[in-house]
């Protein structure tokens, strides 16, 4: 006898789930309405693995960021090779812009990518171990309108979702001016050293802009007072992001200038920006209410001009962005919202061996057709099977029993009158479009 399952294998592993019912539709509503605008927008779609290489994000994620230091899930094959799960999907896509010879490509190369990704971190509300993403990468442009454009289709795509979101947006420099900044901002916090968390006191050796991201109580309040990067960016840098700022304005797409928004990775230059929805704090509620309030980052991207450096040693201006599915699901469930589906409005009834025979290839037609047929294929009983029709809540059932089967008709009934009509097989489809999409 084979041995049975533990009871705990029969659960899904920490941080992750399975999707079905109304959160799986609401995945899909958002990479389909996504990918509907990418696509109209010049976006080419792209798959990556979802494993690569370890040191791909090693090298250009950072050493001192959270997700080289203790979320990437990272494992050594039998063969030797060091292989990481991919963590996000900016550097998977300039990987793929190289070794696909994409340089020699009409620039930019627009591409917009969805799938999963996987960081080992405390699973809460709207963040997972294996999550949702999708994203959008401008590769080979260095204009402002590359970080509007991507800016654009994100801010489109949420707002067509029906979700309300705060775009901030701030400025990183590029690598002529940050280092000052960077010296300004060591300066600050080596007067402040003692009262940084642990990890921070880590980071501010390796990267002094990683505290800017840190989430401790202890160093948000330090945050408050430290250097801003708007005072020390060069004149191109203050040019480049007015010209992403106009760019907000013509479209007329709200802004919060955010000083210390710095994004959680290190490959960022110049333009970052974030997309900020709140959940809780709903009118009628107790007057505490906007104690409630959370602030949950729904998406956010910039430009990474340096990346295909480190991982090429070649220059390639570009700008992404990417989306949180779970997080924007956590906020549409909030809502109430439940994606709109076509619902089948007949139900096909079959009765004996003979019509279940025939049902298969009834079903098909149908498909063909473009009409949405709901069945029960597998009950037998009539009284069955109409109740299954009378929840499904359809216009119309279909019977065909065995004598209809061997003359080549189905009974039609109206499940609101109870009204039904024998008619030929050959005439069923048409009879049902102008009854259900009368001209």
């Amino acid at each position: 006898m084979p041995q049975r399952v533990k009871k705990d294998l029969l659960k899904s592993p920490r941080g992750t789930r399975d999707l079905f019912g109304d959160e799986l539709s609401r995945f899909d509503f958002i990479r389909s309405r996504f990918g509907e605008i990418a696509s109209y927008y010049g976006f080419q779609k792209i798959q990556t693995p979802h494993i690569e290489h370890s040191d791909l994000f090693t090298a250009s994620l950072g050493e001192a960021t959270d997700i080289v230091e203790k979320q990437m899930y990272t494992f050594r094959t039998r063969g030797g090779d060091q292989l990481t799960l991919r963590p996000e999907g900016t550097i998977p896509a300039v990987r793929a812009y190289f070794e696909n010879g994409m340089q020699a490509w009409p620039q930019p190369v627009m591409l917009y990518y969805s799938g999963s990704y996987f960081r080992h971190e405390s699973p809460q509300r709207g963040r997972f171990r294996e999550f949702g993403q999708v994203g959008l990468e401008v590769l080979g442009d260095s204009d402002a309108i590359a970080d509007a454009t991507v800016i654009r289709v994100a801010d489109l795509a949420i707002k067509e979702m029906g979700i309300s979101a705060q775009l901030e947006l701030n400025t990183l420099g590029d690598k002529e001016c940050r280092p000052g900044y960077r010296k300004e901002l060591s300066n600050y916090y080596r007067k402040h050293f003692n009262y940084l968390c642990k990890d921070c006191k880590r980071r501010f050796k390796e990267n002094p802009l990683r505290l800017l991201d840190c989430k401790e109580n202890s160093c948000l309040e330090l945050k408050k007072n430290a250097p801003q990067m708007l005072e020390y960016v060069c004149k191109e840098c203050k040019d480049h992001f007015k010209a992403v700022l106009d760019f907000m304005d013509s479209l007329e797409i709200p802004y919060l200038l955010n000083p210390y928004l710095v994004r959680g990775l290190d490959y960022y230059t110049r333009t970052v920006f974030e997309f900020v929805a709140t959940l809780g704090g709903k009118e009628g509620q107790a007057e505490n209410a906007a104690e409630k309030v959370e602030r949950l980052e729904v998406g956010g991207g910039g430009r990474y001009d340096y990346l295909a450096e480190i991982l090429a040693g070649k220059s390639l201006p570009a700008a992404g962005c990417a989306l949180g599915v779970d997080r924007l699901s956590e906020v549409l469930r909030e809502g109430g919202v439940v994606p709109p589906t076509e619902e089948a409005k007949v139900f096909l009834i079959q009765l004996g061996d003979v019509a279940k025979r025939k049902s298969l290839a009834l079903v098909e037609e149908f498909r063909k057709a473009g009409l949405r047929l709901a069945q029960s294929l597998a009950k037998d009983s009539i009284r069955g099977q109409l109740r299954v029709a009378d929840k499904l809540g359809v216009e119309y059932s279909i019977i065909l029993g065995q004598k209809e089967a061997m003359d080549g008709t189905v009974i039609l009934r109206d499940m609101s009158s109870g009204i039904q009509e024998t008619l030929p097989l050959p005439k069923l489809i048409e009879r049902l479009k102008n009854k259900i999409y009368p001209k």
